[in-house]
């Protein structure tokens, strides 16, 4: 009767594998995008977690609840909406004069 061998390839780290690595999470894999390092920011526990969003809830219940204070938000968004609308708009001119420009120059050079 023949016995297996068992592999005892050490991996890089110095552990025999993945079942000895534990089983929290290490954070998010290197290529994570644009918003990969967000969860740095976010409490780790999940008390912690809880109790923020409820602190976030609860704030948002207030605002929405208050008249007044919610008209103020409406109304700082709305402006902040039409000022992003105005620079696009502005960007979309600029681009178009400079397009309008290369083109004079193309026909003046044929």
């Amino acid at each position: 009767m023949v016995l297996a061998k068992k592999n005892k390839k050490k991996s890089k780290n110095g552990k025999h594998g993945p079942e000895n690595q534990g089983m929290g999470w290490n954070g998010p894999p290197q290529n994570a995008g644009l918003l990969g390092g967000l969860s740095k920011l976010l409490p780790s526990s999940r008390s912690n977690q809880f109790l923020l969003g409820a602190l976030i809830g609860a704030a948002a219940a207030y605002v929405l609840s208050d008249d007044e204070l919610r008209g103020k938000m409406i109304k700082s968004g709305l402006k902040l909406y039409s000022g992003l609308l105005g620079g696009v708009e502005e960007m979309k001119e600029q681009v178009a004069d400079i397009q309008a420009e290369m083109q004079a120059e193309q026909s003046a050079d044929s």
